[in-house]
């Protein structure tokens, strides 16, 4: 963790935060990220249906997939967005932790594809894997907004609200 002086140096210098809020990737970040959730959602409601009654398996499969290539979509994108803003593509020092987890979220979910393509699990196998993978995303997606939260108690006040503050 970047650390100045016994305090933790902030998540974005000022050029890191201008090439942040310069970026298009962080728009496409900013829709990414709540889709994936919605799909994450209506996908672990069909998963935990299937495990409940036994039907649906092909819905909850297909969901699995979706909610999968999204987060593929998610994965290669923010990574372009970190090579943007940190200048490298993976395991910036802001953002290193996150990005370790992510690792474990994206192997959960290709092994799931790779267990459904080639028929290794059956159907309750599958969706014990896919709650995993889920598992593991709900918790690099709570690292996610506790850096969210962390960059918008660091924002710099506006200017109009800073003259304030000095009077």
């Amino acid at each position: 963790m970047r650390q100045r002086q016994g305090r933790h140096q902030p998540l974005y210098s000022s050029a890191e935060r201008q090439r942040r809020d310069g970026s298009p990737w962080t728009l496409v970040q900013g829709v990414l990220a709540p889709l994936q959730f919605l799909v994450f959602l209506v996908s672990l409601g069909l998963v935990l249906r299937t495990l409940a009654t036994g039907e649906g398996a092909a819905a909850a499969n297909a969901s699995v997939v979706v909610k999968t290539l999204v987060l593929y979509a998610i994965m290669v994108t923010g990574s372009i967005w970190e090579k943007v803003v940190f200048g490298r593509y993976l395991f910036a020092p802001a953002f290193f932790w996150e990005d370790v987890f992510s690792m474990l979220v994206l192997a959960l979910h290709t092994a799931y594809l790779t267990a459904l393509g080639f028929g290794w699990l059956d159907t309750h196998g599958l969706l014990a894997l896919a709650l995993a993978a889920y598992a593991a995303y709900l918790v690099n997606a709570g690292q996610f907004l506790l850096k969210l939260r962390t960059a918008r108690l660091e924002a710099p006040a506006p200017l109009a609200l800073a003259g304030e503050a000095a009077r």
